[in-house]
């Protein structure tokens, strides 16, 4: 059931753009209801000219934050993911071979010896070296 009272008008807000030795390979579009502020991302990655499976404005819980969980272990393309972190929480990441592992998320952030985050609130209009 959607709990949401606002009828949200996104507008554009800003990017973040994900790098790997200075080069662009991907961004995450913000867009910003201009009623209520909620912010939602949308993933693009360089090349891909595949829809996302969320068509319009993701939904994102008052409990959640948008953030790139990073995996050390991939390239390219499948080395960055957009997610949505809740505190003391664990993040299903799909690893290599397709395994699907817990990662543990902490203050918002996902923080082991393969694996790591950012927020995206913090880094807007901003680029992330991965």
């Amino acid at each position: 059931m959607d709990t949401e009272s606002c009828n949200h008008q996104p507008v554009y807000f800003g990017v973040t753009n994900i790098n790997i030795d200075e080069r662009t390979i991907g961004s995450v579009d913000v867009w910003r209801c201009a009623v209520c502020k909620k912010k939602f991302c949308e993933e693009k990655q360089l090349g891909i000219e595949s829809i996302s499976d969320i068509v319009g404005m993701p939904k994102i819980e008052p409990d959640e934050k948008w953030a790139v969980v990073v995996c050390k272990l991939q390239k390219g393309k499948d080395k960055w993911r957009l997610a949505k972190l809740k505190d003391n929480f664990e993040y299903k990441h799909e690893c290599l071979d397709e395994k699907i592992i817990p990662l543990k998320v902490n203050e918002y952030k996902v923080n082991d010896e393969k694996h790591w985050s950012f927020l995206i609130d913090e880094n807007v209009n901003k680029a992330v070296e991965i």
